[in-house]
């Protein structure tokens, strides 16, 4: 095989930031003077999510230099931003500079790795796309599983600055991996005429280029990617706040010392979801295959309310369980489901667009829900309402295969036509995501 999607791909830009930070932050980060701790943690919060929301905001920018340029290039120079990011990260104390490495530095270059590895399977599969996702996929959850246990015996023993530089050498891993992404397909020059246009209709063909926003014309892809996006305002909150939810609730003989174990358990069944869900994926037709995310947001969003009412820790453990179930089915599904939308053609940049749109909603929802355990004092209303998005998302896409079976016109058989395309040796002069024609003669 040419291609080689490293399992970090998937779970240091997706994982780290949430799972890694939570397992790091607040008390390891830093020890403030007691009179500003409150405070202090509820901006160390703003860290972890400002660097999940900078990996969903770049998303649509990535799609552009990925269609440009091709998976490689992005995913190694993502991956190079990551590990400066990171390495900066060690050398600070201060709050405010981290907010800067490790949110921004971090976060960007963990989109740049991140997103060409889910366009990269769609040039080596088409019919076991979705199994080949969940393979991958699956590997990243064994970081999942090792990472909490990983993070909490190097913040013990070697502090927080030396934790960074072991991470940084995962990233720096990352980045000679990333330069395995080859093309498969020949691929031909844009040979569309020039002559006789005006200089304000180049440039507006060239922006057109490089923004494709032809995949909003597809109406199913518009309600997906609403849907996606209205369940992501609560996807988040569990990772950032079970943890200070545990320290909260179990408190003097109930206190529970090793709280990175429900970190395990969702990584151990994600693993699990998503290895799962990418074969029973390919062996549902068409657009079916969506309902696996609506059975997903509806159960996430059931596990979320559910946290409230556990009395006890092995409760959590079973919700842990089938939040993981959750987030591997959910995971797993995006890309083929894009693909079935938009086609191989599109793929790329509606995945980029659909990430971008996640990044508002999914940064907010964990400061959202910091907010109502301040109003209220407790952390039983923030897990209510993490629980409501993910179910009105899971409404939304139980919509979608019912209007694209409604509306067979010339935006909904676009990507039927790409489909076709993507199996010829010459396309037309178009290019697939990822592959252009200056990685052709590899």
């Amino acid at each position: 095989m040419g291609v080689c999607r490293s399992p970090q791909a998937d779970f240091l830009p997706q994982g780290a930031p949430s799972r890694g930070f939570e397992v790091l932050s607040p008390s390891t980060i830093f020890r403030p003077p007691g009179d500003v701790a409150a405070g202090f943690v509820r901006s160390t919060a703003w860290v972890g999510a400002l660097a999940m929301g900078m990996i969903f905001l770049c998303s649509p920018i990535v799609s552009i230099f990925t269609d440009r340029m091709g998976c490689r290039i992005p995913a190694t120079a993502g991956a190079a931003v990551a590990f400066i990011g990171l390495l900066t990260s060690s050398f600070t104390n201060s709050l405010e500079a981290r907010f800067f490495t490790y949110g921004i530095l971090f976060g960007c270059g963990s989109s740049f790795a991140f997103q060409p590895s889910l366009v990269i399977l769609g040039h080596y599969f088409q019919r076991r796309l979705g199994l080949a996702n969940g393979v991958v996929a699956a590997a990243s959850s064994l970081f999942s599983m090792s990472f909490p246990f990983l993070m909490k015996m190097l913040g013990e023993k070697i502090k927080l600055a030396h934790t960074f530089r072991v991470l940084s050498i995962f990233m720096l891993i990352l980045m000679f991996l990333s330069l395995t992404y080859r093309p498969l397909l020949p691929t031909t020059h844009n040979s569309r005429a020039k002559l006789g246009r005006s200089l304000c209709q180049q440039c507006m063909g060239h922006l057109t280029n490089y923004c494709n926003m032809r995949v909003f014309y597809h109406r199913t892809y518009r309600i997906w990617a609403f849907g996606i996006a209205t369940a992501a305002l609560g996807y988040f909150i569990p990772y950032v706040h079970l943890m200070k939810y545990v320290d909260k609730q179990f408190t003097g003989e109930k206190r529970i010392e090793d709280t990175w174990v429900l970190l395990v358990c969702i990584g151990a069944t994600s693993g699990i979801g998503r290895l799962v869900s990418g074969r029973i994926s390919d062996s549902i037709p068409g657009l079916k295959k969506i309902y696996l995310q609506v059975i997903a947001f509806m159960l996430l969003g059931l596990m979320c309310m559910m946290i409230p009412l556990c009395k006890g820790f092995g409760g959590l453990i079973v919700v842990c369980l089938f939040l993981g179930l959750c987030d591997g089915f959910f995971t797993t599904i995006m890309a083929p489901v894009a693909f079935e939308l938009v086609g191989p053609m599109q793929a790329s940049q509606a995945i980029g667009y659909l990430l971008g749109m996640m990044a508002l909603p999914m940064t907010a929802g964990p400061p959202i829900a910091g907010l109502l355990h301040n109003c209220f004092e407790n952390y039983h209303v923030a897990f209510y309402f993490a629980g409501v998005p993910p179910m009105i998302g899971g409404i939304i896409l139980f919509f979608v295969p019912l209007f694209h079976r409604k509306t067979p016109n010339k935006q909904e058989m676009d990507s039927s036509k790409d489909k076709m395309l993507a199996s010829d040796t010459i396309m037309n002069g178009e290019l697939l995501p990822g592959v252009p024609a200056t990685e052709a003669h590899i």
